[in-house]
């Protein structure tokens, strides 16, 4: 996958039109991931920062979109519109409701956390103007940490051997992946938890 990732972006490099899109592609399916692999690229000079940063914020902004618009519109549809008001969500909405913008500037900060809030924020139809500034900070701050640390380690990597490096990279984005699904496994069970008893069949028709 970042050889896959490194060689699209790489490959567009000629261009900065087609590298933008490159970039923005690779955010919006695994922002983590692709801003690892365009700050070791930009430390070795095959994308500028200015360039790698403006399509990387435009790639996350982009995800954000997309999120809460799957939410808006899975709201319309038949089988799933009832739970909006319905007793197994409310627990849910009325936490995020409560804690809503420190929950949603964790959204990128805490992995496993941004789909389901960023989701639900269309679902349960919280305001578009309070939500995309809140999600959009986020994603700018752990993006621009993690772009700077890759970039100091591509620079200090520079002369090592390609497989080592990108294997070290690897090892960094699946501890990444791991925590995220230790903190979805840890939701799920304290939901399972406080849940009320009966509600099983509505976990299952979900």
């Amino acid at each position: 996958m970042l050889h896959l990732f490194s060689h699209l972006i790489g490959g567009a490099s000629d261009s900065i039109i087609l590298l933008s899109l490159a970039v923005m592609l690779c955010a919006f399916l695994l922002e983590d991931a692709t801003t690892i692999i365009v700050g070791v690229l930009a430390a070795d000079g095959t994308v500028s920062i200015s360039t790698a940063l403006i399509a990387l914020y435009a790639g996350i902004l982009f995800g954000d979109l997309v999120l809460y618009g799957v939410g808006s519109l899975a709201r319309t549809h038949p089988r799933l519109a009832h739970y909006v008001d319905h007793e197994f969500t409310a627990p849910f909405r009325e936490w995020l409701a409560g804690r809503y913008t420190p929950i949603i500037f964790s959204g990128h900060l805490v992995p496993g956390l941004r789909l389901t809030t960023y989701v639900a924020s269309g679902f349960f139809r919280f305001p578009f103007s309070k939500y995309i500034p809140i999600a959009m900070a986020s994603g700018v701050v752990l993006e621009t940490i993690l772009f700077t640390l890759s970039y100091v380690f591509g620079s200090v990597s520079a002369t090592w051997i390609s497989g080592v490096r990108w294997g070290v990279a690897a090892l960094f984005i699946l501890t990444l992946f791991y925590i995220a699904r230790r903190n979805i496994l840890s939701y799920r069970a304290q939901k399972s938890g406080s849940s009320p008893a009966g509600t099983g069949d509505d976990i299952r028709k979900m």
